[in-house]
């Protein structure tokens, strides 16, 4: 999942969504250095990717865009299904998105001094074109994905990928609502997991 999945599935808890939204860039055991809270972030972060990426659904999508994808189509799923997420918000949160994401921005500043670098030299740039919000929108989706083609140097071909979320859109819609209902209640059960096994050892 992306950015915005991952941050939806911290439990309204301030060091998980942090650990949550900063695991892709702590590798190994580094993650022990944190606060606990922001550990298990961390750690949660660890098993959604596992669970999502051999999820049967989640291949499903992935399978429609690999021909012309490769091994970016597992990536280029992760950014369709926060789109479905950000235009669906209201069906997953009281809260309107628009506030949901700028309280989340306050909380990077706060923690900005913990954040590994890569993540301080992208907020600047995540907040002033406010990226999270930009999900809910195909053209929004379009300038991640452009992005992301340059930062491969243009080798992945990832901005073309609207082409098929446009015209597979129903399909992708559908698998993404009922994989997110599952990957909901997995996180739950998942971050319990966790909390008893940081008890367990103290």
């Amino acid at each position: 999942m992306n950015f915005l999945a991952h941050i939806y599935l911290s439990n309204n808890d301030d060091q998980i969504t942090i650990g949550n939204f900063i695991a892709d860039g702590i590798r190994g055991k580094r993650y022990v250095k944190y606060p606990v809270n922001i550990q298990k972030g961390i750690l949660l972060h660890r098993q959604i990717d596992t669970f999502t990426d051999a999820h049967p659904t989640v291949r499903l999508s992935t399978k429609r865009l690999h021909e012309n994808y490769g091994h970016y189509s597992g990536v280029i799923v992760d950014i369709l299904y926060d789109h479905f997420l950000a235009k669906n918000w209201d069906h997953y949160s009281d809260i309107p998105l628009d506030k949901y994401i700028a309280k989340f921005y306050d909380l990077l500043e706060e923690h900005f001094e913990i954040l590994p670098i890569r993540i301080q030299k992208m907020m600047p740039y995540m907040i002033a074109d406010n990226w999270l919000l930009s999900y809910a929108k195909i053209e929004g989706i379009q300038k991640v994905l452009d992005g992301m083609n340059r930062r491969t140097k243009n080798k992945s071909g990832m901005n073309t990928a609207t082409i098929e979320l446009q015209e597979y859109y129903t399909e992708f819609e559908e698998e993404f609502t009922s994989f997110f209902e599952e990957l909901i209640i997995f996180s739950t059960q998942t971050l319990q997991d966790i909390e008893t096994n940081f008890s367990n050892e103290n």
